[in-house]
Formats: structure tokens, C-alpha cells, sequence
């Protein structure tokens, strides 16, 4: 007897087969079948207590999994607080499929209430938009996933109408062969690898393609064999060991940390440019390099259209195929005979110390002494992730986790929970700014009910830190960036957890140690004083 089969569960069963074993959202009667059919294909669906926090914490599973996220959206409001999150996707490279409830079509013709054109809000941000057919339902979720995952990854959105998630439909006759990886040949290929032989200063910017590309490996061979100093986007740090000799860590939030990098850019012979996509980087990262004094190779997965930079040769192709073609055959040879990665080693170690008594790089070098090395970290927007961004090192790939195209604040406590519900048996971190840890405060419900022991760290000033430094260097009055304090250690509490107030590193070790083994999840408010980032970012 053949098995009949709803639209809704064709959809769900395409993600399962995918990896996907969990998503989020908010319910509404729109997406009821859509639920159903998730949890009947062994996809776990997690009540959030926002769409915006519900999509962070998909990508929180995503980081953990690589299985592409999942969002689930009812019908017009619902749909509308996933925007931010969506295009934190698009700008974050996170493949993040959005499954949207919607009126029929037929019935939003004479019936206004909730009812708008989802697939043009979303169009702009994703990178394709479907409306689920129920007779190629099938073929529908195979685009939305080779899309979403092939190239730089990203998001795609399914509108669900209601009548067509319970209608009967069949699987996609096919799936698609996975392409192989692409390895540039031909005389550009040549004259990059007569560049790499003779390089004395050469010098390697990672990006966050090399995680898609699991080339990580390769890159560090690579860098090991040609002696090539490291630098990485934030969301491609850990690619490299960060306690390796050749990594010089993470680039373009810090100015500081800028003065002692771009230099050393200015004195390379060769620059290349490995999976580096310049939408996390900041003003002080435009045209730093002049291709034609310069030799420039870029490797990417999608063609240069930022002008962000430009290379000198570029090839579009995969980035551990591509290291491999360059380096065979060259041999080692010695580079930076002056030394100058090392100087610049140590100048960003003493530009960024962690021996101060109390503050927010007290409270930073105490976390990453007290958890495991592979403890995963996420990281809100503000001036405490410029400085945990550079304090903070990563010894694999994934384990600081952070928006760094699109930078929105509320992120870090959702994405910790994701993380967590995705790898329970490891330490999972989350660091937010006071105002950043109100936006979401209400899922701090959300890891409660699931038992996490995940750890909320909050830094407590009472301020938009990093704005009201930027309000300040332009003299302007204090507006808009002060607010009162609040008891964040009661609000753990409060919401099922527990809280600890600290203002002392003795303090905040007691309150790590005890969170590691607590039964649920920890608060640790961490109060700071208010300008505490003068100077150190």
C-alpha cells in the first residue's frame, strides 16, 4: 500500500534527509500541519518566545551541526519578527531555510486580516523565495536546500499556504549530485604559483568560506609549509589554533588592533586572500592594499562584487582545492626574516593584556581560564565583543559564535541556546551587554524548560558602551545611551535559572564553577564601571 503524503511532510522529510534535526518558532493555526509534519519526520520543533531569537537559535544548531537552520514563521506578524534574523542570514552566510504560514490564495483575495506578500519582504534578503506547490512540493524542497547550502550559504524561504501543507503530494523523483570541488588551472594558476615561490613577506586573510569548504586543515599545512602569517575574519577565527606562532587572530572590529595588523600588510610582498568575504570587516579595511604594487591572490566562491578589495588574480573556485594547487610541487622556504608576525604577535598580546584587577578584560580572561578550551562561546554586538574578539582564543573552528555581517544585538543568548541544545555535553558560553540581554530576556524561559546549563554572562554598565564611546569622540551630549540598572541575577532566577552578581575575579571564578555543574542554567551579571572600555578597543 502506498504512503500518502502531505506536502508539509515532503518538505519535512527532504530537511531530515538533509541533517536537520530541530527547529524553531512560534506556533500560530497557519502552521499547525507544518509542526506536525516536522516532528513526524524526527525533526524536533522548539517553542521560542520570539522569531528573531528562534532564528538565532537555529543557527546556533547549524554551528554545531552544519545541517542547514530552520525558522518557522506564522502568517504576518509571526513572519515579520523573523526579518532581522533573516537578514542576519543573508549577511552572516547562514543557511537558514524559512518555512512562512500563509493565507490560501484564493482566500487572500477578498480576505485582508494579517494578510501581506511575504515572499516580497523576503525577497530582498534571502536567496530565493518559493511558495510550497503541493504537486512539486518535492522539487521545491530540493531547490530550497541546494540553494541555501551551495555557494555561499544563505537563506531561503518557503511560504506554506494553508491548504497545500495537507494536500497530497509526492517526493522529488531525484536528488541532486553534489558538485565536485572546482580547482583553478590555466596561466593565472602559474603566475600565482611562480608569486608564492618567491614570496620573502607573504601573509594569508581567512574567511569564513574555508569552514564551508572544511579546508581549515589545509590552511594550516598551508601556512606551516610556506611560513604565511595568519589573519581571519571573526566568524572564520579558530580556522587557525590561535596559540599557533603563524595566527594573528581576528581583524576589522579593532581599530587598535588594526594599527598593529595593517602595517604588516603594507610590508607583504604577497597577500592571499583564502574564503575572505570583507562583509565582516570595517571602513579601515577598504582598498588597504593596491593590487597592482602588490601581488594579490583571491580565492573565493562567488565573484568580487563588493569592491570591498581587489586581487591581483582571482580565482572562484574551492579554497582547500585551490592551496593545494598553488603549493604543489614549491617547497618550503624561510619568510619574514625580520621577524615581523612575531613582533606583531606580541604587540597585540600587550595591546590587549589580561592582568587587569576588575573590568570587562578581567571578566573575559577569567571565563576563558576557567571553561574548557573547546567550550563554545557566542558573543552580542557592543564594545565587550570588540574586546572578547580579541581576547578570547579559539582552538577550532566555531567556537565564537557572533553576527558579524549584519552585527544586530540580541543574538548571543539565543544562539547559545542552539549551540547547547546541539552539543549538551559541551560548555557552552553566551556574553551580552546589559541592553543586548533585555531584548531577549524572555528565552532565558526557553533554555530553563529544556534543563540547560548553559552560562549567560552579562556585562553590567548601564550603557550603550560602544555608542556612547562613539557619542563621546564626536563631543556631543550624552542622549539615548543610558538607562537604569537592574538586578540581572534576579532576573535569572526569575525565569528558572540561576543568578550570580559578581564584582571581583575571586567572585566570578566561584560563580563559573558552580554554573559548570548546576542543573540548569547560570546569570552571572558581571558589573563593570560605566567607560571601562576607554582605550582598550
Amino acid at each position: 500500500m502506498t504512503e500518502t503524503l502531505r506536502a508539509a511532510d515532503v518538505l519535512a522529510r527532504r530537511l531530515y534527509e538533509a541533517g536537520c534535526r530541530h527547529a524553531f518558532g512560534m506556533p500560530g493555526g497557519e502552521v499547525l500541519t507544518l509542526i506536525d509534519a516536522l516532528e513526524t519526520a524526527g525533526i524536533a520543533f522548539h517553542l521560542a518566545r520570539h522569531e528573531n531569537a528562534a532564528g538565532f537559535m537555529a543557527e546556533g544548531v547549524h554551528h554545531v551541526d552544519g545541517a542547514p537552520a530552520i525558522l518557522v514563521a506564522t502568517v504576518g506578524p509571526g513572519a515579520m519578527n523573523g526579518v532581522n534574523v533573516v537578514a542576519n542570514a543573508e549577511q552572516d552566510r547562514v543557511p537558514l531555510i524559512v518555512l512562512t504560514g500563509c493565507v490560501d490564495a484564493a482566500e487572500a483575495q477578498s480576505y485582508t486580516h494579517q494578510v501581506l506578500d511575504h515572499r516580497k519582504v523576503f525577497e530582498p534578503i534571502t536567496k530565493a523565495t518559493f511558495t510550497l506547490d503541493a504537486q512539486a512540493a518535492g522539487i521545491i524542497a530540493e531547490k530550497a536546500i541546494g540553494i541555501a547550502t551551495e555557494g555561499r550559504s544563505g537563506p531561503v524561504h518557503i511560504d506554506v499556504p494553508i491548504s497545500v501543507a495537507d494536500a497530497p503530494a509526492v517526493p522529488a523523483p531525484l536528488r541532486r549530485a553534489v558538485a565536485s570541488d572546482v580547482a583553478p588551472v590555466g596561466s593565472d594558476l602559474l603566475t600565482a604559483r611562480d608569486w608564492l615561490s618567491e614570496a620573502v613577506r607573504p601573509v594569508m586573510i581567512v574567511g569564513l568560506d574555508v569552514i564551508k569548504d572544511r579546508s581549515a586543515e589545509t590552511v594550516r599545512a598551508f601556512a606551516e609549509i610556506h611560513g604565511v602569517p595568519v589573519i581571519t575574519t571573526y566568524k572564520a577565527k579558530g580556522v587557525m589554533p590561535e596559540d599557533h606562532p603563524l595566527c594573528l587572530g581576528g581583524a576589522g572590529l579593532s581599530p587598535l588592533a588594526d594599527k598593529h595588523l595593517l602595517p604588516l600588510l603594507d610590508e607583504a610582498d604577497l597577500i592571499i586572500c583564502v574564503g575572505y568575504d570583507p562583509i565582516e570587516m570595517r571602513p579601515g579595511w577598504q582598498d588597504v592594499w593596491d593590487p597592482m604594487v602588490t601581488n594579490v591572490i583571491d580565492i573565493t566562491a562567488t565573484p568580487n562584487h563588493h569592491f570591498m578589495h581587489q586581487g591581483t588574480v582571482n580565482f572562484i573556485a574551492d579554497t582547500g582545492a585551490t592551496l593545494a594547487a598553488l603549493s604543489e610541487g614549491i617547497p618550503p622556504c624561510a619568510t619574514w626574516p625580520d621577524g615581523e608576525p612575531e613582533t606583531v604577535k606580541t604587540a597585540l598580546a600587550t595591546a590587549f593584556p589580561r592582568d587587569d584587577e576588575w573590568g570587562p578584560a578581567a571578566v573575559i580572561a577569567e571565563c576563558r581560564d576557567a571553561l574548557p578550551v573547546d567550550t563554545i562561546a557566542t558573543v552580542d554586538s557592543g564594545a565587550h565583543r570588540i574586546l572578547l574578539s580579541q581576547m578570547w582564543e579559539c582552538s577550532d573552528p566555531r567556537t565564537l559564535l557572533q553576527s558579524t555581517g549584519l552585527c544586530t544585538m540580541g543574538c548571543a543568548v539565543p544562539l547559545a541556546i542552539g549551540a547547547k541544545m546541539a552539543a549538551p555535553d559541551r560548555t557552552v558560553v553566551s556574553f551580552s551587554g546589559d541592553a543586548g540581554l533585555l531584548m531577549v530576556a524572555g528565552d532565558l524561559s526557553t533554555a530553563a524548560e529544556n534543563g540547560q546549563n548553559t552560562i549567560f554572562v552579562v556585562f553590567v554598565d548601564q550603557s550603550l558602551a560602544l555608542i556612547d564611546l562613539k557619542q563621546r569622540q564626536r563631543k556631543l551630549d550624552n542622549n539615548g545611551v543610558d538607562f537604569r540598572g537592574h538586578d540581572y541575577a534576579a532576573i535569572g532566577r526569575a525565569f528558572g535559572g540561576y543568578g550570580a552578581t559578581v564584582t571581583t575575579r575571586e567572585e566570578l571564578r566561584e560563580a563559573l564553577e558552580a554554573a559548570q555543574t548546576a542543573d540548569n542554567f547560570t546569570l552571572i551579571a558581571a558589573v563593570i564601571d560605566k567607560h571601562a572600555y576607554d582605550g582598550r578597543i
